[in-house]
Parts: C-alpha cells; sequence; structure tokens
C-alpha cells in the first residue's frame, strides 16, 4: 500500500512539473478555493493533481501494456523512440477521460503530448530515483 500512495505522490509531482514547464498543458481543478500556502496550490488544485495522476496510472498499466505488447516491433525498430508516441497518445487519453469528468489535464495537441509525455518521463524518473531509498524492503 505504501509503494501505490508513493507512486500515486511521484506521478502527480512529475505531472505537476510537466504543467509547470510545457505550456501545451493545463491543469484545471475540480473547484476553485483558498491556497494551502500563500501563492501556492490549493487543496482542491492538489486533489486534481492526484486524482488525474490515478487516471493516468490506470490507463497506462490498462491500456498502456496491451499497446506496448502489440507494437513489441516497434519498440525495438525504434529502440524505444516509439514510447513517446504512445505517452503522448495516453496522455491524449487523460485528456479524453479529462473532459468527460469536467476538470484535470487537458493537452493541445499532439506535438505538445509528446513533448509533455518527455517531461513527464523524465521527472518521474528522477523523483522516483531520488525516492527509490523509502521503498526499498529490508530483508
Amino acid at each position: 500500500m505504501f509503494r501505490f500512495l508513493l507512486r500515486l505522490i511521484v506521478n502527480s509531482l512529475a505531472l505537476a512539473i510537466a504543467v509547470w514547464v510545457v505550456p501545451g498543458l493545463t491543469m484545471v481543478p475540480y473547484a476553485q478555493g483558498e491556497p494551502v500556502v500563500v501563492g501556492g496550490p490549493s487543496l482542491e488544485l492538489i486533489l486534481s493533481y492526484l486524482l488525474i495522476a490515478l487516471v493516468f496510472g490506470l490507463i497506462n498499466g490498462i491500456i498502456g501494456n496491451a499497446i506496448r505488447i502489440v507494437a513489441f516491433p516497434l519498440y525495438i525498430l525504434t529502440l524505444g523512440l516509439i514510447s513517446l508516441v504512445v505517452n503522448a497518445a495516453l496522455l491524449l487519453l487523460v485528456t479524453l477521460v479529462s473532459g468527460w469528468l469536467g476538470f484535470g489535464l487537458f493537452v493541445e495537441d499532439f506535438y505538445w503530448g509528446i513533448i509533455g509525455a518527455l517531461v513527464l518521463s523524465l521527472s518521474g524518473w528522477i523523483i522516483g530515483m531520488v525516492l527509490r531509498p523509502l521503498v526499498k524492503t529490508r530483508r
């Protein structure tokens, strides 16, 4: 359970960094609220990041794995660069789900999705490397 919560927090932080860095990505909170700290995000925005990270994790775990299995030869031919296209498509799918919910992550077009997928992957990897000692199991 701890690993799941930590992974959810890592994904939401990576998502926040991607939205902050990439101008084509926007996050719309489900409601407007008071900031948690002065000049910081509201509780609604933080909960929106956590919920969208959960939605992205579910979509990535179910649909993303199916796409990776089917597209395995393309991964070999492109030396893994097709993963950026797959992750961008998954971000666009999260945008579709966010549109149904009325809040969440919105991507302008496919090219911003590719850049957002790159930033999301790199920031998630870096944050995961920093937090890796927390999830090591002791034997």
